[in-house]
Parts: C-alpha cells; sequence; structure tokens
C-alpha cells in the first residue's frame, strides 16, 4: 500500500525535514509526499484505487501506535491501494475536507506547526509498519 503525505506548506532544508527524510527510508512501505501551497492548489486525486483518505485533525481520534498499525494492516488487507494523509496549513482543514476523510487523527490536544506534525506522522508510519512487520523496536505501556 502506498502512503501519501499530502501537505500544506513547504518544509523545505529544516530539522522537520530531516526527520521525515530518516523515517522515509525506513518505511518498506511505498511512500510519497506531496506539497501544496498554504492556500490554494488542488489536493490531487488517488493515483490507485481503493483508497482511504486521513486528515490530521485536532478533533480527531486520538490512537495508540498499535491502534494505528492495525488500521493500516486492516485497510492493506482489504485491498487498499493507497491511504493519503492531509495535513492542513495553520488554519486546519475545511468542513468538506474533514467529512470526506475516512478517518480523523489528532497527536493529542495540543496544536502542532504542520511541519512538526509532518515529522510527527512520517515516525508513526514507520513505526506502524514495523508493528505490522513484526519488529521488534515498539513498545507501548
Amino acid at each position: 500500500m502506498l502512503l501519501h503525505i499530502i501537505a500544506r506548506g513547504k518544509i523545505g532544508r529544516s530539522p522537520e525535514a530531516e526527520l521525515v527524510d530518516r523515517y522515509a527510508k525506513r518505511i518498506a512501505w511505498g511512500w510519497k509526499v506531496t506539497e501544496l501551497p498554504d492556500k490554494g492548489g488542488v489536493i490531487p486525486a488517488p493515483s490507485q484505487t481503493p483508497s482511504r483518505t486521513v486528515a490530521m485533525d485536532e478533533r480527531g481520534k486520538q490512537l495508540t501506535s498499535s491502534e494505528f498499525a492495525a488500521i493500516l494492516g486492516r485497510w492493506r488487507d482489504d485491498g487498499v491501494r493507497e491511504t493519503r494523509f492531509l495535513i492542513g496549513a495553520a488554519d486546519g482543514h475545511d468542513e468538506a475536507s474533514r467529512e470526506s476523510a475516512d478517518l480523523l487523527i489528532a497527536f493529542g490536544k495540543a496544536t502542532w506547526p504542520h511541519m512538526l506534525a509532518r515529522a510527527m506522522l512520517a515516525e508513526q508510519l514507520w513505526r506502524a509498519t514495523s508493528i505490522l512487520a513484526g519488529h521488534p523496536y515498539h513498545r507501548e505501556g
């Protein structure tokens, strides 16, 4: 399954970009990042079907890493070819984007900068795929 992060804002050369790259290199699944301007631009249509869309949103579910991995594993096993992860700009997502998403996820109740959220998502994607591969690194307690 292709893991596709679609993020508002350019990450450029930054410590956050280095973290995203570090985790991207570790992920054994297909991986893609699409950057859009803070405002405007069109979210690309899924390149493969069937697909799922996850919006990173403060109103979303707070999942453990194992719960997140289980969702991705179930989608993969059900034949989902692409999961798209939407990261909004400073104002987040509009109501239509939230309503059309298959899942809303939050990284806690705090507000995170979109560049840091991208790095955190990359880490969680690596962790989830590691859990699904049976890698012994993950600990949840």
